[in-house]
């Protein structure tokens, strides 16, 4: 089993129009609604892989409620989602059909008050014996400390629990000095960071800060690892056009996958990038497609040094 956090879960709606225009008045050809939020989506493509997946966070309002409906129609996903008084957040991705072009617009989230995020903290210290791995992903919703993710993280270490963080800001300079298992941060969040916009550089700074494994997304480039075992880059066989929604939560999920399944680090990479590359060739944001990440499976191009640890 494999536990996701998503402490600002969402409901992602996702709307088709031929061509946006600002201040135009548009016609809607598609309008598809699912449960959001960076590690609900991991889950989704975990389970989508055979992985049983527990999801938590917190969920409130009527559209939590719709949150929580649709993940009980998913197979392979539990919810232990906590309970808030405040209304989980929508977030609003509006594709152009003529360019293919994505506009998000992402709600803040609900405040969470103290004694909700205390009742979290209990409810995820339970959740995490039996688990084989955790990831940690997305934003802060309002009222949760800045330090949040580090004592998370030092939660699952003390169970003896793998686990990744995805977030950014100073949520992950915290996180990443409780020393997570996986940093899985993209090139402008590395940079944030560490100060420098060198990828291969930047990666090795962040593992020196307390990281076991970076493992930075790359965009059109692929993956690049910083491992104990040693430096990999791991590129998609062309540049792939279509939606990057949820495409670096599909490389996530790949890289839990990996894990679990005690893939060694060249084959998680390649699994990781086909799985993100899918998804971008999805119609619906964050979905993967299935007979394109298995043909783009064995044409990922994976590069690298074991001694360059």
């Amino acid at each position: 089993m494999i536990l996701t956090v998503t402490l600002n879960t969402a409901l992602d709606i996702t709307y088709r129009v031929r061509e946006l225009r600002p201040h135009g008045t548009h016609r809607v050809s598609e309008v598809t609604e699912r449960p959001g939020g960076k590690g609900l989506n991991v889950a989704r493509v975990l389970a989508a892989l055979g992985h049983e997946v527990t999801v938590t966070g917190f969920t409130g309002g009527a559209t939590g409620r719709v949150v929580q409906e649709q993940l009980a129609a998913t197979p392979g996903v539990l919810d232990a989602l906590v309970p808030v008084s405040g209304a989980t957040r929508r977030t609003t991705a509006i594709v152009d059909e003529l360019t293919g072009d994505t506009t998000q617009l992402n709600e803040p989230g609900p405040t969470v008050t103290p004694a909700e995020w205390t009742a979290f903290q209990e409810a995820y210290e339970g959740l995490l014996g039996g688990m084989s791995a955790v990831a940690l992903c997305g934003s802060l919703p309002p009222g949760v400390p800045v330090g949040a993710y580090a004592g998370l993280i030092r939660t699952a270490r003390a169970a003896g629990v793998p686990v990744l963080l995805d977030t950014s800001g100073e949520p992950l300079r915290r996180g990443v000095a409780a020393r997570p298992d996986i940093l899985k941060p993209n090139t402008d969040e590395l940079a944030e960071l560490t100060g420098s916009h060198d990828p291969l550089r930047a990666t090795q700074d962040a593992r020196r800060r307390g990281a076991r494994t970076v493992v930075a997304s790359l965009g059109v480039r692929g993956l690049l690892a910083a491992t104990p075992e040693g430096t990999w880059h791991a590129t998609p066989p062309a540049r792939i056009h279509g939606n990057p929604t949820g495409a670096g939560d599909s490389a996530v999920a790949g890289l839990l996958s990996g894990l679990v399944d005690r893939l060694p680090w060249p084959d998680r990479l390649a699994r990781a990038v086909a799985l993100s590359a899918a998804t971008v060739l999805a119609p619906v944001a964050g979905e993967f497609d299935r007979a394109a990440y298995e043909e783009l499976l064995g044409r990922v191009a994976v590069t690298g040094d074991a001694s360059a640890a």
